[in-house]
């Protein structure tokens, strides 16, 4: 690696890219909705991300008072019992909170560790803190230091959320790698001046070809082997 690619810190994001949020999502729904068939299950889950997204960028916008993952999910998960004809308040209870039990990618828990013995690991999640907290022990997620985008009162691609990163790595933003599935996240991290490393997950956001990521790769063992080579 050459010295104008050094990296002291690396930070990841969790959802999508160290755990597999939609498919843990659609599990979660076809619990709680057992008779639904796949267009069914499909579009509940439409439902689900449709008013998490709308709602997130009216937060953004300032159309909305911010609202943290746990108390937009708990009215994503009513709009779903709504549509499917769910009454069950413990089957509700349990869809409502899904995102604190998602699973990790294969290669998540043991690339993190990996990483970990060669820099400091942070998560940067827009998970508010108790689902963050929840979500590392159920996915064996083992960071130095996760952080919630709870604590800037916003939703990542706004800046003030990377700056919680860059603030708890306390070195140059040049020097501070933002690892994500997602190229809308990389991109609002290099807006603040981070480094930037795609990982190519089954789901996420591909990379435009006007892109200019540091790096792209297939996976943490991939991303580790890249990083700590001479």
């Amino acid at each position: 690696m050459t010295e104008d690619r050094a990296i002291d810190v690396v930070v990841f994001d969790v959802l999508g890219t160290m755990v597999d949020e939609p498919g843990g999502l659609r599990a979660a729904v076809r619990e709680a909705v057992p008779e639904g068939d796949e267009p069914t299950v499909t579009g509940l889950v439409t439902v689900w991300q449709d008013h998490v997204e709308h709602e997130q960028r009216s937060i953004e916008k300032g159309s909305r008072l911010y609202a943290n993952s746990e108390t937009l999910d708990r009215e994503a998960a009513e709009r779903v019992a709504d549509r499917a004809g769910l009454t069950d308040r413990g089957a509700i209870e349990r869809l409502a909170t899904a995102a604190q039990r998602l699973a990790p990618w294969d290669d998540a828990p043991a690339g993190l560790v990996r990483l970990a013995r060669r820099f400091p690991v942070l998560g940067l999640s827009n998970a508010g803190r108790r689902t963050l907290l929840r979500l590392n022990a159920h996915a064996d997620l083992r960071w130095h230091l996760a952080l919630s985008a709870e604590d800037a009162r916003a939703y990542k691609p706004a800046p003030d959320v990377y700056r919680l990163a860059l603030d708890a790595a306390g070195c140059p933003a040049e020097r501070v790698l933002m690892v994500a599935a997602h190229a809308w996240d990389l991109r609002g991290a290099q807006a603040v001046g981070m480094r930037t490393a795609h990982v190519r997950r089954p789901v996420g956001d591909p990379p435009r070809t006007s892109d200019t990521f540091d790096w792209q790769v297939g996976g943490l063992a991939e991303l580790a082997a890249v990083l700590t080579s001479p």
